[in-house]
């Protein structure tokens, strides 16, 4: 059974009241995601609050984290209250689609580790598949709320799989956002990417391709990967 919290170096993550518990996918997009300056940063599907405490570590912003789950909510809002960035971290409980027709703010960068899975076997856990499943967000749904909320100057990344890259980056071009960096990840340097690090911008450039190997051997992780995340890990 999983710990009920996850220690960083500089705050601690709870996750008992959440059924998606701190991972690989949101530390790679806290510590990868980034804008120059930002302002107002939102966090879509919050979660335990663990992507927005990074970016709240790494910048000055204030940060809006959001979640359409009541325990995912009430999770975060402790999290956030317990760290060193309670003044400039809001939670609220509300689905990316009410939260786009009712916000005047205009965000700098917006982050997602958003549900993935469409027509795959569905757990009995009711939270999990809210968490995993794209019934309540689909991509389609993300793209276009986040290009509603998003500054005309202003960046968004996620984190999927990599076998969902082409079908996410044409939904994304379709909305006039396009793709300005992407990173592969691959679990270890002779398995495939399982995970594709994302960009976009409502200004074109050019697209920066790279690729991030986690573990050479079990726990034997790779410079990049602990260049990445040793601002957060505990024995990094």
């Amino acid at each position: 059974m999983p710990n009920n919290y996850f220690k960083f170096k500089q705050f601690i993550v709870f996750q008992d009241k959440c059924a998606m518990k701190v991972g690989t996918d949101g530390v790679l997009l806290g510590a990868w995601a980034s804008a120059n300056n930002p302002n107002n940063i939102l966090d879509i599907g919050t979660g335990t609050g663990l992507i927005s405490l990074m970016l709240a570590q790494r910048y000055k912003a204030n940060i809006t984290a959001i979640d359409i789950d009541r325990d995912s909510f009430l999770q975060s809002t402790e999290n956030h209250r317990n760290s060193p960035w309670a003044d400039k971290l809001t939670s609220l409980q509300i689905s990316l689609q009410d939260f786009a027709k009712t916000c005047n703010t205009k965000f700098d960068l917006i982050v997602s580790n958003p549900p993935y899975f469409d027509n795959s076997l569905k757990s009995i856990d009711d939270k999990r598949t809210k968490a995993r499943h794209t019934d309540t967000l689909s991509f389609s749904d993300l793209v276009t709320n986040a290009k509603k909320l998003l500054d005309k100057d202003g960046i968004f990344s996620v984190i999927i799989p990599s076998e969902k890259e082409i079908l996410f980056c044409n939904i994304a071009k379709n909305n006039n956002l396009f793709c300005i960096k992407k990173t592969y990840i691959k679990p270890t340097p002779n398995k495939p990417a399982k995970r594709i690090l994302l960009q976009f911008s409502m200004i074109e450039t050019k697209l920066i391709i790279s690729e991030l190997i986690v573990e050479i051997t079990r726990h034997n992780y790779t410079v990049d990967y602990i260049n990445l995340t040793k601002d957060f890990y505990l024995n990094m």
